[in-house]
């Protein structure tokens, strides 16, 4: 196990090998993730059925969480009472919670969406430090190792990652070997935060089809929401 286990935080459970907490709310997470550190990564049904040996090995070495509606049941009917943790939400309660006490860097997203999403911070959280920000667009090797060498000497106590999945997980197991912070992969959050994309409408979210609204709005995504139906095919047979 790649940490202590506190009584105070839920063991892990196995999602056909993808080791993830069940943390009961978006508090204890927050809590297990400033004590322990590492990478906090959202797990959804597409990370389950994408699941390769290199991202396997970055979930189950770091702090995985329900971020999705499959997730949540396929660990209730092991026996787990995990909430729903949206990673769109959880970062702006790290945020909120740590914005006058540690210091932040944020990367992803177009260098546009990036300097809007700071200045947005800045307004809304006043004294925040975010000690570093760029794009999420790395063209060479010297590129990226310039956003890591920054990152480690400026020291960050939470870096926030926006270039989807798994590019971000593999940029932020390289920083971590390098740097101990928090780290999150934002996926789309920048975006959805600086409202260049709309997120789902409350009752969506409520009842869990927010995946369908993005169908709506993003009819591109019908690929990959066809393969859901391979992960529906598991919870109607308890295969997890």
């Amino acid at each position: 196990m790649p940490f202590d286990q506190n009584s105070k935080y839920p063991q892990r459970i196995s999602l056909r090998g993808v080791m993830v907490y069940p943390f009961a709310d978006i508090d204890a997470l927050i809590d297990f993730a400033d004590k322990e550190k590492g990478i906090l990564v959202a797990i959804n049904a597409e990370k389950i059925l994408n699941a390769t040996p290199v991202t396997l090995d970055i979930i189950n070495n770091n702090i995985a969480y329900c971020d999705g509606s499959g997730p949540v049941m396929a660990a209730r009917q092991k026996g787990a009472h995990p909430e729903k943790i949206a990673g769109c939400e959880l970062w702006l309660r790290i945020i909120e919670r740590f914005h006058n006490s540690r210091t932040f860097y944020i990367i992803g997203a177009t260098q546009e969406v990036n300097d809007i999403a700071v200045e947005k911070l800045r307004k809304e959280y006043p004294g925040i430090q975010i000690v570093g920000n760029r794009n999420g667009y790395l063209s060479s090797d010297e590129e990226r190792e310039t956003l890591i060498s920054d990152v480690v000497d400026k020291k960050p106590d939470f870096v926030f990652v926006a270039m989807g999945s798994p590019k971000q997980e593999f940029l932020m197991a390289d920083m971590l070997k390098r740097h101990k912070a928090v780290y999150q992969g934002l996926g789309g959050s920048l975006d959805v935060y600086t409202e260049k994309v709309k997120r789902a409408p409350k009752w969506w979210i409520d009842h869990n089809i927010e995946f369908a609204y993005r169908l709506i709005n993003q009819p591109k995504r019908i690929t990959r929401n066809i393969s859901y139906i391979k992960f529906a095919w598991w919870l109607a047979t308890k295969q997890f």
